[in-house]
């Protein structure tokens, strides 16, 4: 079935995946979740296809969106739905991009606006056919959010823009709350996880954010259980720290069908806790460590508690001024 946002005459055509089947290991019980309930997830799941959305919580098969869509949140997903890269890990098909939807950031507007949203999480393909990776389209989203719910604070999680000289500073001034940007895993793992993708342009994208505006919070995540080694996953909050990053989320890879990467190990929530006792002595404001731990899985709370953190920062900052 055609992706809801394709406009008319563009066609879809997701490349098959050729990696042999991979045997998927069972779940440990921590990782198990309840299956979506009818009611605010049925109205949810209504107004993304009435505003023609597409939303990373289905197209990325995210564990949390039965909890999440009942609370009426949605990532939602602009730039089409075919992502021009093929990730290992990734869920989202990979092909001929689908064309442009000129009325998708108004769209996204008007859904936040009818959800009620505090805080929302905008998200997209990579889109290295476009001249500008994409970033105007960010730009006019947030705008459109702007308008449309003046109130709600936006979080943006952006492609790296490689080769796309000029991008971020483009979504830089359309002035996000929260600027996020992955790192996925880490720097030993690029060529097989992340094949199209550079690590340290990816620490770049967030130093860049930092240095055109230190008022947007930074915030990258990865995923763990694809063949890192603890150490490896220290050394990667190093080099966030490296470049100011305020917020790293860190959860457990799951592996979404035999074509993609295995699953490495599972991590035990008292590693995940770890990790985050780690990441908050090594000075970054806010950790969210946990199995289920994704992106924009509880963002709403987390950015309160982000500010929250930086104004007792800043607030220690004068004391011992």
């Amino acid at each position: 079935m055609p992706s809801p946002n394709l406009t008319k005459g563009a066609q879809r055509h997701p490349e098959k995946r050729r990696n042999e089947d991979r045997p998927q290991p069972r779940r440990p019980d921590w990782l198990r979740v309840k299956a979506p309930q009818a009611g605010a997830f049925t109205e949810t799941k209504k107004l993304m296809r009435e505003l023609d959305l597409v939303t990373v919580c289905e197209e990325a098969a995210c564990p949390n969106i039965g909890e999440c869509w009942s609370q009426k949140h949605a990532t939602m997903m602009i730039l089409g739905s075919i992502c021009t890269r093929a990730c290992a890990f990734c869920n989202v098909a990979t092909g001929r991009p689908d064309q442009l939807d000129p009325h998708e950031p108004d769209n996204v507007g008007l859904a936040v606006a009818r959800l009620g949203l505090q805080h929302v999480v905008i998200t997209s393909v990579d889109r290295d056919d476009l001249e500008d990776g994409g970033a105007d389209h960010f730009a006019q989203t947030i705008r459109a959010i702007r308008i449309a719910s003046p109130a709600t604070t936006i979080e943006i999680l952006t492609p790296d823009f490689l080769r796309k000289e000029g991008a971020v500073e483009v979504v830089v001034e359309a002035r996000p709350d929260v600027f996020n940007h992955n790192m996925e895993t880490v720097e030993r793992l690029y060529k097989s996880v992340r094949p199209g993708a550079r690590y340290a342009h990816s620490l770049d994208v967030l130093h860049q954010v930092k240095k055109l505006d230190p008022s947007i919070f930074t915030k990258s995540g990865i995923m763990v259980g694809l063949g890192e080694s603890d150490d490896e996953v220290y050394q990667m909050m190093d080099d966030l720290r490296e470049v100011d990053v305020d917020f790293m989320t860190i959860g457990q890879y799951l592996q979404p069908t035999p074509k993609h990467a295995v699953v490495d190990r599972f991590v035990t929530p008292d590693q995940f806790k770890s990790y985050a006792e780690t990441g908050s002595e090594k000075g970054f404001l806010m950790m969210a460590s946990t199995p289920l731990t994704r992106s924009s899985y509880h963002a709403d709370a987390d950015f309160a508690a982000l500010k929250s953190q930086r104004l007792n920062q800043l607030a220690g900052t004068q004391q011992a001024g």
